[in-house]
C-alpha cells in the first residue's frame, strides 16, 4: 500500500512545481504554458495510477508518518476510501482545466497574468490534494492555507479590474475568518485526543460542550469554504469574476473540500445529537431552495452558475444531514442512502458544473459579455458548445438519463424512508424535504431553460455576435470528456455503489458489524437500465430531428406578429422577462433595480425591462455593517500617531488594569 501514498505525494509535488518553470521563461511565449500543462497532466496521471492501485488492493486504508522539524507531532499522510473519492475530482478537473486554459487563456494573449494563473493553479491543486491526505492537524492547516491563498490569487487574476479586486478581498476576509474557526476547532481536537492526529473516533460523548463547540466551529469554518447559505457571501462574486476555467476548478473541486471537512467532523463522534443533523438539514434545504431562486433571477450567466453551485452544495449537505440523523437514531439504511447520495452527488457536481463553466467560458471568450439579455441566436454559430452545454444543463437539472438524477434519487429515497421509521415524532418532518427538493429541481429546470433559450435560441440581439464561433480543439475536448462522464456515470451506478458502501463503512465503523448494512437499499441496477433506455431514446430523437430538419425545405411566408410586418430581435423573450414573475415575488429577498422603467408624459417612450438581483446578506447586511464599524473605529484614530511616551503610558495603564484584575480574582 505504500506505493499508493508515494505516488500521491509525487503527484502533489509535481502539481506544486507545474507553474514554476513558466515564471522563469518569457511572458510572451507559450513554452511555459506547455511545460505547466505537461507537468499537470503527469501529476494527474500519477494520482490516477495511485487511486487505481488503491482500488486494486481492496481500498485498504493506509497511513505513513515521518519526523519533521516542527514540534507538533509528525508529518502524517494517509489514504482511505473517503480520501480517494475527494481526490478523484481534483485530479480530473485540474488536468482538464489546464488543457482548457491552453486555448482559453493563452500566455501570448495574457502576458501580464498568464504565468501567475498557472503557478497558482498548480499550487492550489496541490494544496487541495494535501488537505485530503493530511492526518496531522498542523499539516492540514498548512495545506488549507496554501489552498486558500492560491485561490485568492486565482480570483484576482485580472487584478486591474475593480470588481475583481473587490471579489478577491471579500474572499480573503472570509477565508481568514474560516481559518480562525478551524484553528480553534483543531485546538479542541488536540485537547480531546492529546495528539495532533486527525479523524480519530472520539471517546467523549457528543453531547458535551467541547463536542458542540467542535461541531459549530467546523460548521462555520468548513461551511464557509463549501459556500452553503448563509455562509456563501464570497462565492457569487469570486466565481463570476475569475477566469472561467478557474471558476470550474472552484465550483467543481474547491467547494468539495469544505464538504470533506464536514464529512470528517461528522465521522468523529459515534452518536451525535439529533440537532446536529437537523441544523445541517435546515441549512441544506435553505441553500438548495434559496440558492436556486437567486440563480433563476440572475442576468449574468456566470453568477447564475455560481448560485446553482450553492444549490448543489445544499443538496450534498441534505444527504450528510440525513446520514448524521441516521447515526443518531441508529438507522444504517438512512446512513447509507444519505451519505451515499451526498458523495455521489458531489462526484456528479464535479462533472457537470465544470462542463457548464467551461461552456460559459467559451461564450464569454467569443462574445466578451456575461449579460444574458445581450445574447441570442448562438445555436447557429456555436452548435458544438450548445450540445455540450445542454448535456451539462440536463445533468444539473437531475433529469433521468444523466448522472444528476441518480444522486438526487438516493436522497429522495432517504427522505421517504423516514416515514417508515419508529422515531416518527423526531424525524418525520424530514419527509418535507422531498417537496423542497422537488421545488429546487423545478427551479433548476426553469433557470437553465432561461439560459439555453435566451443565449442560444431566438435571434441575435446585437451585431457584435456576428463573429461568434465554437472554441478550438483544446477547449472542446475537456468539455466533451466531462459530458461523456455525465453519461457514463448514469449508466454504471452499480460500479460506484461498492465504493459508496465502503466510504460509508469507513465513516461509520459501527456499520461493519451490522447485518445487511453492506448493501445499498436502492434499485441501482434498475436505475441504470432506466437511464440507459432514456439516454438512447434521447439520442435517437436528436438524430431523427436533425435528419428531418436537414431534408425539410422551409418556404418563406409572410409573418404576422401583433400587426408588425417584420419582427425584430426585440420581439422575443429576454432573461429578465422570463424570470420577471418569480423575481417580483421574491423582490423583498433580493432587491434590485426596477423591472420596468416608469412612463411619463402623454406619449409612450421606449422602455426597458431589466432586473439585477443583488445578494441581500452581502449588499444589504455585511457591507453596510462593516462600513458602520469603519466609521466607529475612526473615532479612535486620534489615539494613533502619538509620541513614544504616550504609548508607554498606554502600556502602564493596561498593566495596572491587569494587576487589578488579578488582585480582584485572588
Amino acid at each position: 500500500m505504500n506505493i499508493t501514498i508515494y505516488l500521491l505525494l509525487a503527484s502533489t509535488a509535481c502539481m506544486t512545481l507545474s507553474g514554476l518553470p513558466g515564471l522563469l521563461l518569457s511572458r510572451r511565449r507559450m513554452a511555459g504554458q506547455w511545460i505547466a500543462l505537461a507537468l499537470n497532466l503527469l501529476a494527474s496521471a500519477a494520482g490516477m495510477a495511485a487511486l487505481l492501485t488503491f482500488a486494486g488492493n481492496g481500498c485498504q486504508s493506509d497511513l505513513m508518518t515521518w519526523g519533521w522539524a516542527l514540534p507538533w507531532g509528525r508529518f502524517a499522510v494517509g489514504v482511505d476510501v473517503i480520501t480517494g473519492m475527494f481526490l478523484l475530482p481534483i485530479l480530473v478537473v485540474s488536468a482538464l482545466g489546464a488543457v482548457y486554459g491552453l486555448g482559453y487563456w493563452k500566455q501570448a494573449q495574457h502576458p501580464g497574468n498568464g504565468r501567475k494563473l498557472r503557478f497558482f493553479w498548480g499550487l492550489m491543486s496541490a494544496g487541495m490534494m494535501l488537505t485530503t491526505m493530511a492526518r496531522n492537524g498542523v499539516l492540514f492547516l498548512m495545506a488549507w492555507e496554501i489552498m486558500a491563498t492560491a485561490a485568492f490569487f486565482l480570483i484576482t487574476t485580472e487584478d486591474q479590474r475593480e470588481d475583481v479586486r473587490a471579489a478577491g478581498w471579500i474572499y480573503l476576509i472570509v477565508a481568514h475568518l474560516g481559518m480562525i474557526c478551524l484553528i480553534a476547532m483543531f485546538v479542541l481536537l488536540r485537547w480531546i485526543d492529546g495528539t495532533f492526529n486527525l479523524w480519530f473516533t472520539a471517546k467523549m460523548p457528543a453531547a458535551s460542550g467541547v463536542a458542540t463547540a467542535i461541531f459549530l466551529l467546523g460548521l462555520v469554518g468548513f461551511g464557509l469554504k463549501a459556500g452553503i447559505m448563509p455562509l456563501h457571501v464570497w462565492l457569487p462574486g469570486a466565481h463570476a469574476n475569475a477566469p472561467s476555467h478557474v471558476s470550474a476548478l472552484f465550483s467543481g473541486v474547491m467547494l468539495n473540500i469544505g464538504i470533506y471537512g464536514l464529512v470528517r467532523i461528522g465521522g468523529i463522534f459515534p452518536a451525535p445529537p439529533i440537532w446536529w443533523g437537523a441544523t445541517l438539514f435546515i441549512m441544506g434545504v435553505g441553500s438548495a431552495v434559496v440558492g436556486m431562486i437567486f440563480a433563476f433571477c440572475q442576468n449574468d450567466y456566470k453568477r447564475l452558475l455560481a448560485y446553482s453551485s450553492i444549490e448543489n452544495m445544499g443538496i450534498v449537505i441534505i444527504g450528510l444531514a440525513l446520514a448524521l440523523i441516521g447515526k443518531s437514531i441508529h438507522r444504517p439504511d438512512l446512513i447509507l442512502l444519505g451519505l451515499g447520495g451526498a458523495l455521489f452527488h458531489m462526484l456528479n457536481h464535479s462533472l457537470f458544473k465544470p462542463l457548464l463553466f467551461m461552456g460559459a467560458g467559451s461564450i464569454l471568450h467569443a462574445i466578451h459579455t456575461r449579460r444574458i439579455d445581450q445574447l441570442g441566436g448562438l445555436a447557429r454559430k456555436m452548435p458544438v458548445t450548445l450540445l455540450l452545454f445542454l448535456i451539462g444543463a440536463m445533468a444539473i437539472c437531475g433529469l433521468p438519463g444523466l448522472n444528476g438524477f441518480v444522486g438526487e434519487w438516493l436522497l429522495y429515497l432517504a427522505m421517504l424512508h423516514t416515514v417508515s421509521m419508529g422515531h416518527m415524532d423526531a424525524v418525520v418532518w424530514l419527509s418535507f424535504g422531498v417537496p423542497a427538493l422537488a421545488v429546487t429541481g423545478a427551479l433548476a429546470v426553469a433557470s437553465f431553460v432561461k439560459v439555453v433559450g435566451t443565449v442560444f435560441l431566438g435571434n441575435q440581439r446585437s451585431s457584435d455576435l456576428d463573429q461568434a464561433h465554437d472554441p478550438g480543439f483544446s477547449s472542446l475536448v475537456p468539455m466533451a470528456i466531462l459530458a461523456l462522464g455525465c453519461m457514463v456515470a448514469a449508466l454504471v451506478p452499480t460500479t460506484i455503489t461498492g465504493m459508496l458502501v465502503r466510504a460509508v463503512q469507513s465513516w461509520n465503523q459501527a456499520m461493519l458489524s451490522v447485518r445487511g448494512s453492506a448493501k445499498m437499499p436502492a434499485p441501482m441496477h434498475d436505475m441504470a437500465i432506466l437511464d440507459a433506455a432514456l439516454l438512447v431514446a434521447g439520442i435517437l430523437m436528436v438524430i431523427a430531428f436533425w435528419l428531418i430538419r436537414r431534408r425539410k425545405t422551409v418556404a418563406p411566408r409572410p409573418t404576422w406578429s401583433c400587426g408588425y410586418a417584420k419582427p425584430t430581435s426585440k420581439m422575443q423573450y429576454s432573461g429578465a422577462s422570463f424570470s420577471r414573475m418569480l423575481a417580483q415575488l421574491f423582490n423583498w429577498m433580493m432587491p434590485g433595480r426596477p423591472f420596468v422603467l416608469p412612463q411619463r408624459g402623454l406619449f409612450l417612450q421606449p422602455t426597458t425591462l431589466t432586473h439585477d438581483a443583488s445578494d441581500t446578506l452581502l449588499d444589504k447586511g455585511l457591507i453596510p455593517g462593516f462600513a458602520l464599524l469603519r466609521r466607529l473605529f475612526l473615532w479612535f484614530r486620534p489615539l494613533q500617531n502619538k509620541p513614544v511616551n504616550i504609548y508607554v503610558a498606554y502600556m502602564l495603564a493596561i498593566l495596572l488594569l491587569l494587576l487589578l484584575a488579578l488582585r480582584f480574582q485572588v
